[in-house]
């Protein structure tokens, strides 16, 4: 065991009195999958269909990234999903922007951030990967990006986004709380039956954020990152915490040096603790990591009780609620 190994252990391993992972029930612990198995993750518990859509893309033949895209754009179409899509609450001046990003096997990666009147952003992400010589497109760009690919623009703040901004107005002023309902990104990790990996994320963002806030989800290498040779990662909860760690990115180099997936996201979470201690006895503080490693391992940790996932493997798609960190 290397010494760097060695001193990841000690950080996320603490007395009997104090583990570093508190579990919110029994570990659920399975078997890797067989070597042309379908894995597909995604973060919390978006409707089973999100992660069955994207296991039918791959079994029907279609490709990698058309099964992160259409995994993504159930959640994008569900207007009661408050935190993704059309359904999203508008930023604190009324109007309603979306993020996202989508990644390949080959490393290739589209990003569009501050983008309005365009009702799937993972698919304008996409042509910006596949149709560009560029990574990031945002706000006005982004937008004549997509009318010029063909994307239709329109009004996406529903009635029930109105009425809840209107509410905001009147009770909370201009201090956009963050917490558990105010997080839900939707991050997506898939492997195909050939060992491959892709994933994307989408999010309309902290309800009530300052004009033109970005948080991690639409950033490779915080929201999201994937490397064929060593595994995938995404994010959910305060982007603003995820940036300043290059979480994502984080655990995919962990999982290349051998740690486990679950292990990998714990120390996401500690290197938030360490270095913004100011999270730690915040009760709104929230973040969660969720990780595929090459071989369809899968692992999460939130930063307290109350994270799930959505887990496809083996044919049987279920949710689990990941183990809670704790120092």
């Amino acid at each position: 065991m290397t010494m760097k190994r060695r001193r990841f252990i000690q950080t996320i391993s603490a007395s009997a009195a104090m583990p570093a992972i508190l579990s919110m029930s029994e570990p659920q612990k399975s078997s890797l999958p067989g070597s042309g198995d379908i894995v597909v993750a995604s973060t919390w518990d978006f409707k089973l269909p999100v992660n069955e859509t994207s296991a039918n893309v791959l079994e029907q033949g279609g490709s990698l990234v058309d099964a992160v895209e259409q995994g993504i754009v159930v959640v994008e179409n569900d207007p009661s999903v408050t935190s993704v899509g059309q359904g999203g609450f508008p930023d604190r001046d009324g109007h309603l922007t979306l993020d996202a990003c989508i990644m390949d096997s080959e490393g290739n990666a589209g990003s569009v951030m501050f983008l309005e009147g365009i009702e799937h952003p993972i698919s304008v992400a996409r042509k910006v990967m596949e149709q560009t010589p560029h990574v990031m497109l945002a706000g006005e760009g982004a937008l004549r990006f997509a009318v010029g690919e063909g994307f239709r623009e329109r009004s996406l703040l529903t009635e029930n986004a109105r009425k809840a901004y209107k509410e905001w107005l009147t009770s909370s002023g201009y201090n956009p709380p963050v917490g558990k309902e105010n997080h839900d990104t939707v991050g997506l990790l898939v492997r195909d039956g050939e060992g491959r990996l892709a994933g994307g994320c989408s999010t309309s963002g902290a309800a009530w954020k300052m004009r033109g806030r970005v948080g991690d989800s639409p950033i490779i290498g915080a929201g999201l990152f994937v490397d064929n040779e060593a595994g995938a990662a995404t994010s959910s909860g305060l982007g603003e915490a995820v940036i300043k760690i290059a979480g994502s990115a984080i655990i995919v180099e962990l999982m290349r040096q051998g740690v486990p997936p679950e292990e990998a996201c714990a120390e996401a979470v500690d290197r938030i603790f360490r270095r913004q201690p100011r999270y730690r006895d915040d009760p709104d503080f929230f973040v969660g990591f969720l990780a595929l490693r090459k071989d369809g391992a899968v692992g999460a940790i939130g930063s307290r009780k109350g994270f799930q996932y959505s887990l496809y493997s083996g044919g049987t798609n279920r949710v689990i609620d990941a183990p809670a960190f704790r120092r």
